[in-house]
């Protein structure tokens, strides 16, 4: 139903007089007759009824007079929490990687809290394919990603991409480390990027890469390198277990680029907004 229609019914309730209602809204008396005439056929009853040279509701225009109360507050208040300089308000869904999640979700959560009390975020740990699949079926507001340089991602033209922050990445090697090809190789059990970097890696150093083991935690990684199971990409800032050891990769460096994913005109939601306004660096 028309919301204005509904608007004017609600001032009839209110007032009693088409005249006056037509005063209010400024609009003609004529205007009033013909909208409540084309909200009763919507309504599927009639609304008004002579009541001596004026008119008054039915029962059931009394009624939908009821409804329309709510209904007309509900569509307010929904302009108000939508306004670009509404006061942020609702619930921010976020699908992330694990490091993504820790370095930079949970640390701003107080201040988020501290500044938009209204807001509440929901994160679920996803890898980027897994990610990218729930924000296109919108069950997400936001996905937080990566990207390798030596295994670039092309994004569509329907999400808007913040670059975020860029990382260096080396090998982890165990104590008897004799050589990138002389060790199998650990790479990531939920996504393909790792071996589409190790790939690229032992293509331009001339060495076979032997992918032996898939594991999707860092930490875990490190056990199999402590194990003698294999060698694998870690990030350089990470914390390591003794027995293992980064060996920096110059030629060429590894970099992951990650970035902060909306679907394309979502990205001005306040809530949504309110969270990447403290995710930018």
């Amino acid at each position: 139903m028309d919301t204005r229609r509904l608007r004017y019914l609600v001032e009839l309730s209110n007032r009693g007089s088409m005249r006056l209602v037509a005063e209010a809204l400024h609009v003609t008396t004529s205007t009033v007759s013909q909208q409540l005439a084309l909200l009763a056929k919507e309504a599927g009853a009639p609304l008004v009824e002579p009541d001596g040279r004026r008119v008054r509701l039915t029962p059931a225009g009394r009624r939908l007079a009821e409804h329309a109360v709510t209904i007309l507050a509900a569509v307010d208040a929904a302009r108000l929490d939508l306004a670009p300089g509404a006061e942020p308000a609702g619930t921010v869904r976020v699908a992330g990687f694990a490091t993504a999640i820790r370095r930079a979700l949970l640390p701003m959560v107080a201040e988020l809290s501290g500044r938009h009390p209204r807001v509440r975020l929901l994160i679920n740990e996803h890898e980027p394919a897994e990610s990218y699949a729930l924000l296109a079926a919108d069950d997400v507001d936001l996905a937080l990603t990566y990207a390798y340089n030596l295994a670039p991602v092309t994004f569509d033209a329907s999400v808007d991409v913040v670059p975020l922050w860029t990382t260096l990445w080396g090998v982890g090697v165990p104590d008897d480390f004799r050589g990138l090809g002389s060790h199998d190789w650990i790479v990531n059990s939920r996504n393909t990027a790792d071996e589409t970097v190790v790939r690229a890696l032992a293509a331009l150093g001339g060495f076979e890469a032997r992918i032996a083991h898939r594991a999707d935690s860092l930490e875990l990684v490190q056990d199999l390198i402590v194990a003698g199971l294999g060698v694998g990409l870690l990030p350089a800032l990470l914390p390591l277990q003794p027995g293992v050891h980064l060996m920096p990769l110059e030629s060429p460096q590894v970099t992951m680029q990650v970035y902060a994913v909306t679907r394309r005109g979502r990205s001005g939601w306040p809530p949504l907004a309110a969270v990447l306004r403290l995710l930018r660096p």
